[in-house]
């Protein structure tokens, strides 16, 4: 018998996780994966269970499979209670002053208009529409400056943000173009915060750089990598979710059918997604203790892998996990994360992805994918594809 290798950097793994997602759960439910020189976790329950016990499965270290330097410990996603409380409930406040209904009207504007430069088109890439989209609807978000105050192209923001999130396969690291995305990244966060300071907006870069909640503060760092975080994972989260939504409805012809005779479907639909196909598929920490799990000692200090993505395809948690059922209403997915480390932004991506693809069938309601084999973006952590040509033709 041939010995099992599972490598989260491989562009197998990037290209079709799920066959090897279902022998770990199946076989190695605890394993050791000596290419990543971590703990791979892939059954849901074990995933739930680690993600709420910060206190043994520390995030401090970083969460991202390969991590940006500088941000571990000083990020919401990067850093356990009582400063990851501090940190949820100060970002928390800022998000509450930033009303979400106050956002349906701008986000539906920008779908209109990058939607409807489609009218027409008989083939296409969803992901040039898309990455228009979320860029706008996270600038619009945040407070990005645009129009005559913008300070760079919004393409440029986007093209940094997507690198910061990728990794080198042959390396299993960051190379130096991530890293020159995670600095111009910083540069560019700090002279917007600097304009938010001088002159504050209702928007939550400055709801942020000012938040208070009983004379607490975010300090300098911290709002920087915070904004720097946000708009990496902002720009990646949203556009990766659009696009993996868009593939599995350009897949499975039923349920876009359904979702586009009745637009009321589109909530499930995009829930059923995140469970199926979700683009945030794998997140680190680090054991502050050893633990026994299924016959195998981790050590104090190993790495552990959190693989949602497994965990959402688990049978012992949703039955025919294989199968995307717009029906199912997932309670309990892991599409967004779990336990303390949840995503913040959920409101507001799940009401953009909703109204961006209201705006999109109503232009271009028949559509399937071109290519059976699609290029991946090289990320260990996110997964999403770099080209989805659709085709209008019947």
């Amino acid at each position: 018998m041939t010995a099992f290798h599972f490598d989260p950097y491989s562009p197998a793994v990037d290209a079709d996780p799920f066959p090897y997602y279902q022998r770990l759960r199946d076989e190695f439910p605890c394993f050791w994966s000596e290419e990543a020189q971590m703990w791979i976790l892939s059954r849901y329950q074990d995933i739930v269970s680690a993600g709420q016990d910060w206190q043994t499965y520390s995030s401090a270290s970083g969460n991202l499979m390969t991590e940006l330097p500088g941000r571990a410990g000083s990020t919401l996603g990067s850093s356990d209670p009582p400063k990851h409380d501090r940190l949820r409930g100060l970002i928390q406040h800022a998000f509450m002053k930033r009303n979400l209904l106050a956002l349906e009207e701008p986000i539906r504007a920008v779908a209109q208009e990058v939607f409807g430069q489609l009218k027409g088109a008989r083939e296409f890439d969803f992901k040039d529409v898309s990455a228009q989209f979320t860029v706008k609807v996270l600038m619009a978000a945040l407070g990005l400056p645009m129009g005559d105050e913008a300070i760079v192209d919004e393409k440029i923001v986007r093209e940094n943000a997507v690198l910061m999130v990728q990794s080198d396969a042959r390396t299993r690291a960051k190379g130096p173009e991530h890293i020159a995305a995670f600095n111009w990244m910083k540069d560019y966060a700090s002279k917007v915060i600097a304009m938010r300071r001088a002159e504050p907006r209702n928007d939550l870069i400055s709801n942020f750089a000012l938040a208070e909640i009983d004379g607490d503060r975010l300090d300098d760092n911290e709002v920087l990598l915070t904004t720097t975080t946000l708009i990496m994972a902002g720009v990646e989260s949203l556009g990766g979710f659009m696009m993996m939504f868009a593939y599995n409805l350009a897949t499975y012809d039923e349920a876009r059918q359904a979702v586009v005779a009745n637009p009321a479907l589109l909530p499930d639909a995009i829930e059923e997604s995140l469970r199926f196909n979700t683009s945030a598929q794998r997140f680190r920490r680090r054991l502050m203790k050893d633990v026994e799990l299924h016959g195998q000692t981790m050590k104090e200090g190993d790495f552990v892998c959190l693989a949602y993505g497994s965990g959402n395809r688990d049978e012992r948690q949703y039955p025919n996990p294989e199968r995307y059922d717009i029906t199912r209403k997932p309670r309990g997915h892991l599409g967004f994360g779990g336990g303390v480390h949840a995503c913040l932004g959920t409101a507001i991506a799940r009401l953009a992805v909703k109204i961006a693809f209201e705006e999109f069938h109503l232009v271009v309601p028949q559509y399937r994918r071109v290519a059976d084999q699609l290029p991946w973006m090289p990320s260990s952590t996110f997964r999403s594809p770099l080209v989805l040509q659709l085709s209008t033709a019947a």
